[in-house]
């Protein structure tokens, strides 16, 4: 219910979800009327789905200390609660993400051995997967050495549940890949990821810059949370301007227009390729529980994907 929509493309990608998948079913959390209204118009979701009632909405700009004391009785808290008790195997929310990872810390508690839990997100890349992990995409601004060791470790399972990477390739994201550049933390960081690689099943390829975000070189990025974000948002900035600016260079005139019907189905399947929908959903690792953080303003595309991910990492016996 605290998405920038609400439920409208939530019950839209669980349905496209279940049109594909007949072995995933929902418990789905908020205003029963609204919620039962909006599944009935979906066949696929008709003997799929339980509502549990909630009565408040945790909203965008609340701050997580005050979710916390009051969201009790949010579908936020309701969702976290099922997952805690069993009765889902992952939970799904595009809320308010502090008040999302605060909610998951208090009830689902840290996984032993980890100190900071991270955000893990997807970006495309060339790679036989499709895609490179990114940690901490935002969960905590701060990270100390032994901190990025553990987003390594972490980063190492989710690659190997999630897309069957057995030796995962880890860089460590810095301003450089000369061993003299950087912070003290990322320089003793890099240390304590070549000590600990053998041990933790990953090969530590070393600094990785901007540039290896999206490159065949790596497999799993390791960094802070602040530069994290940054260069998740940026990157779906970038996305978004190449798009719009191909869009505009195919309509500019009439040779342009028939350029691009000629060029339609390779520029379908670009944009496709770098839409940010398809791989939406970050997940929030180190916890005792799966709990994917969908964007706020998801449509039913995104709703889908975050469903997916969800899905696929509950199959997988180790996560």
């Amino acid at each position: 219910m605290g998405g920038d929509q609400g439920p409208i493309p939530v019950v839209a990608g669980m349905a496209r979800v279940a049109k594909r998948d007949p072995d995933v079913a929902f418990v789905v959390h908020g205003d029963k009327s609204q919620l039962k209204k909006r599944i009935k118009k979906y066949k696929a979701l008709s003997t799929r789905c339980e509502v549990k009632p909630s009565t408040k909405v945790i909203s965008m700009d609340i701050k997580p200390s005050i979710a916390l004391r009051n969201g009790k009785d949010s579908s936020m808290w309701s969702t976290i609660d099922t997952l805690k008790t069993g009765l889902a195997n992952v939970a799904v929310s595009c809320g308010n993400t502090g008040a999302l990872m605060a909610m998951s810390m208090l009830n689902l508690r840290k996984a032993a051995g980890v100190s900071r839990p991270a955000i893990a997100c997807l970006c495309p890349s060339s790679n036989e997967s499709g895609f490179n992990v990114l940690l901490d995409a935002g969960a905590d601004i701060k990270a100390d050495e032994r901190d990025l060791l553990c987003y390594s470790i972490l980063g190492t399972k989710f690659a190997q549940n999630g897309f069957s990477i057995v030796k995962p390739r880890i860089g460590l994201l810095n301003v450089g890949t000369e061993s003299h550049k950087g912070r003290s933390e990322i320089k003793n960081a890099y240390n304590l990821i070549s000590e600990n690689e053998e041990a933790n099943g990953y090969n530590f390829i070393g600094f990785v810059e901007g540039t290896d975000i999206f490159s065949d070189e790596v497999d799993v990025i390791v960094t802070d949370g602040f530069t994290g974000n940054t260069a998740i948002k940026s990157s779906e900035g970038a996305a978004k301007i190449i798009r719009n600016q191909l869009r505009q260079a195919f309509t500019h005139s009439p040779f342009s227009r028939i350029g691009g019907f000629f060029a339609y189905t390779s520029l379908r399947r670009f944009f496709k390729r770098i839409d940010p929908r398809r791989s939406n959903g970050g997940v929030f690792l180190g916890l005792n529980g799966i709990v994917i953080k969908a964007h706020g303003g998801s449509d039913p595309v995104g709703i889908e994907a975050a469903i997916n991910l969800g899905v696929k990492l509950a199959r997988s016996k180790s996560f």
